[in-house]
Order: structure tokens, then C-alpha cells, then sequence
């Protein structure tokens, strides 16, 4: 019997959400951890996701009642820069003080926000993710004799749109490869194989394919803020009620964290995408509000195709409908320059001309004018109409149109830039400021 070895080094590009399908007091969604308590991804989600992406005789391949032909094995941590991992029970004393960092992983606090700009009743909620910069390791063994279908399973983890875990229309779970090793064992050789993942193998031939993305139109924001801007974390500290929101990303050769690394979340950009879709759609089909059949949100079949939507019952009472989002949009992280301008509030009451009691409150903001670079994946096999709304939605953040973040009614968030379609400058936008 001939079999096919690889062992992957992943490192999240974006944070990751691989959920354990559970709560605590802490927070909505934990994560998946192992026996250490440290960040694992489930070789069942790893298989998955390729599963699906594969483009062949998936049941072959992967299986069904007959059993599969690939084996893949949970993805650990890795516990240093030299990408081991740990797959012995570990002790809380024996713990270094890397492996400690992972005691208290970033929660991200969403809600969903209407078509009125209000949030949504009940729609409050946090979830744990994993630090951007967390690599782990896993292997994949293919049983038979087949380097064609194993190094098609390969290629997929470069693929662009490849995406691990949950969360990955809201900027969750892209990866980038740090290293593919293989080897190919006959039965003599593979007496002397560990399944340690730690195990060296023997050739060190490196595996290494370019990227081809043929399903997505890639779409990539260049854009300045063109004065304030504030996601907010939904927090205050000693000095304001209303702070940005940053993240800790994980740097291995340091060792450690990287501190206040400003972040624009994929999620908020994705909401204020979907409503400003929905209004281009509207337009392009002659619906307005005079006419009463205007539609926003799910009810809108530009959204609802492009963004997803839950599932819900079809005509015969028995069929479940739903979709997942099409488009794929990548969380932004930026080094902080340290360059924040706090602003102080107060309600005037409209009668007296005087303060309000209780009604003085500060936030803070960020003052940059550094570009950011936001990477959009849109699937093609979408309807051209919808398409020119999302692209006409784009092109409003390009020129100020429509601002991100919060506080916009306050003149916050907004931004201008530039517009790339597949590599290609489709439209450049100018600030209301520049003129």
C-alpha cells in the first residue's frame, strides 16, 4: 500500500471562529479547545470545508458509507516559532508564558443594525474568537495511491476564498499557508511513520501551488479616512464612554502580542453594504416608498441573495430555505498611530437653552489618514442586477457616500479612495472635503 503524507502550517490572516457549540458565563460562543485548554481547529471542520470545495468525485474521495480515502487529523496549536505542538496533557504551571496568552482570547461583540440605523431588538450578542497570527498544525494522509487527488486537496488551501470555521461573511477564517510538507511512504516505509505531528518528514520537499480563483470577482477598497472615524468596541475606559475598538494579534517571533492594532470588522462593513444595496436595487427596479413596494433587508432580493439569509419555511410548511452569504469580506487591522482626538457631548434642552442633567458624555475617535486596504469576494454566479447595485454601494465609500463605523450623523467615517475590480481601477472617489 502506497500513502501520501502532508503536514500543514496554517496561520490566521484573519481571526478564527471554530465554535464549540456551547456557552459559559463569559460569552455567547467560546471557541474550540483541547485538553490544554489552548485554540484547536476539529479535523472534522478541516475535512469539511474541502469537502465541499472540492472539485471531483467527492464521495470517492472523502467517502460516504463505504469510508473515505483521506484522513485528516486535528489542527493544534502551535506552541513556539518552531511550529511544534503539544500533544501531551499539559500542566497549568508548565505553561510558558506564550501558551498563557491564550488563556484570554479576543470577544467580539455584535448587533445587528435596521434599515433606520437603530439596532434590532434581541440581537445583541459576543463571540470568542482566535487571535489573527495563531498558526496550527495538521496532517493529511491519503490512503491509496492517488497524487492527483491529493495535490488537488492541497491546492484548495491557497485558494483566496478558502475560509476555516464560522463567521466567514464577517470576516472570519481566512488563512495563509506557512508551510506544506509531503512525503510518499510504500509499506516498508511507512513502518518508521509517526503520527506524531511533530514527526520530521523525511524528504522535506516543501509543496508550494499558485493561487487560481476562477468562482470570485475580487474586489479590493483603497480608502482614507477624510477626518474621524470610530468602530465602536461597545466599551468606555477612564477617560471616555465610548471607545474604538482594537485587537491583539499574535506575533511569533516575538513571542508575544502585538498591541492596539486599530481594526475596521468586516461585519460592519458588511452591514452597511447590505442596507446601501438594498436602496440601489430598489432604484434600478423602480420600487420606491411612494409606491409601497420599496423592500430592505431579507425582504430584498438583491440582499438576500448577496448577504444570505436564515432559514425559513418554504410554501409547503415542511422545507426549510436558507443561504448562506455570498460575498466574503476580510477584517482590516492597521498598527495604531497612537492618534486620537476624544469629543465631548452634551443634550441641549430645547427650552431653556441649558445642559441636560446627565447628559454630558465623551468619545473617543481616530485621526489618520493612512490608506486601508479592504479585500471584498463576490461570487459570479449572481444576477448582473444585483451585481451593479453591490458595485454602485462600493463606489458610495468611495466617495464619501456612505460612511462606516459609528457616529456617522455625527460626521464620522467617512472615507474616499479607490475602487479595483480583478486587479483593475474601476472607479476613483473624491471626499465632500477635497472640494
Amino acid at each position: 500500500m502506497t500513502r501520501h503524507i502532508a503536514h500543514i502550517i496554517i496561520e490566521a490572516d484573519t481571526p478564527l471562529k471554530v465554535g464549540s457549540n456551547g456557552s459559559d458565563s463569559l460569552q455567547d460562543s467560546p471557541v474550540q479547545k483541547d485538553w490544554n485548554r489552548l485554540p484547536m481547529i476539529l479535523g472534522t471542520s478541516i475535512a469539511g470545508v474541502l469537502r465541499k470545495e472540492f472539485d471531483g468525485d467527492t464521495n470517492d474521495i472523502f467517502g460516504d458509507e463505504d469510508g473515505s480515502k483521506v484522513i485528516f487529523s486535528n489542527a493544534l496549536l502551535c506552541i513556539d516559532n518552531e511550529n511544534s505542538v503539544k500533544e501531551t496533557l499539559l500542566f497549568d504551571a508548565d505553561k510558558s508564558d506564550f501558551l498563557k496568552l491564550f488563556d484570554n482570547l479576543p470577544i467580539r461583540e455584535h448587533t445587528a443594525i435596521t434599515d433606520k440605523g437603530v439596532a434590532r431588538e434581541n440581537s445583541k450578542f459576543d463571540e470568542e474568537v482566535v487571535y489573527r497570527g495563531t498558526r496550527f498544525k495538521f496532517s493529511i494522509e491519503m490512503i491509496e495511491d492517488d497524487q492527483k487527488s491529493f495535490e488537488d486537496i492541497l491546492n484548495l488551501l491557497h485558494k483566496n476564498s478558502f475560509r476555516l470555521g464560522g463567521g466567514s461573511t464577517k470576516g472570519f477564517g481566512k488563512i495563509k499557508i506557512i508551510e506544506i510538507k509531503t512525503n510518499k511512504f510504500d509499506k516498508d516505509s511507512y513502518k518508521n511513520y509517526s503520527s506524531s505531528l511533530n514527526f520530521d518528514l523525511i524528504d522535506n520537499r516543501e509543496y508550494q501551488k499558485e493561487d487560481k480563483e476562477t468562482n470570485y470577482i475580487n474586489y479590493t477598497l483603497k480608502i482614507k479616512p477624510d477626518n474621524f472615524f470610530m468602530f465602536g468596541s461597545g466599551f468606555g475606559d477612564s477617560d471616555a464612554d465610548q471607545t474604538p475598538v482594537y485587537e491583539k494579534v499574535i506575533d511569533y517571533g516575538l513571542k508575544d502580542l502585538i498591541d492596539n492594532q486599530i481594526l475596521i470588522p468586516a461585519s460592519s462593513i458588511k452591514g452597511a453594504l447590505s442596507h446601501r444595496v438594498a436602496y440601489h436595487y430598489n432604484k434600478a427596479v423602480g420600487a420606491t416608498i411612494e409606491s409601497n413596494n420599496a423592500k430592505v433587508g431579507e425582504n430584498n432580493e438583491a440582499v438576500k441573495d448577496i448577504f444570505g439569509h436564515k432559514k425559513e419555511l418554504a410554501k409547503d410548511k415542511k422545507t426549510e430555505l436558507g443561504q448562506k452569504g455570498k460575498v466574503l469580506i476580510s477584517d482590516c487591522f492597521k498598527n495604531d498611530n497612537n492618534n486620537i482626538k476624544t469629543f465631548d457631548h452634551v443634550s441641549i434642552d430645547r427650552f431653556t437653552g441649558g445642559a441636560i442633567d446627565g447628559h454630558l458624555f465623551q468619545e473617543k475617535t481616530i485621526a489618520d489618514d493612512r490608506e486601508y486596504v479592504i479585500e471584498i469576494l463576490l461570487e459570479k454566479n449572481i444576477d448582473d442586477t444585483y451585481i451593479k447595485a453591490f458595485e454602485l454601494a462600493l463606489q458610495d465609500i468611495c466617495n464619501g457616500m456612505l460612511p462606516l463605523g459609528g457616529a456617522t450623523t455625527k460626521g464620522h467615517g467617512v472615507f474616499c479612495g479607490v475602487l479595483e475590480k480583478d486587479e483593475k481601477i474601476i472607479f476613483n472617489g473624491e471626499c465632500p472635503n477635497e472640494n
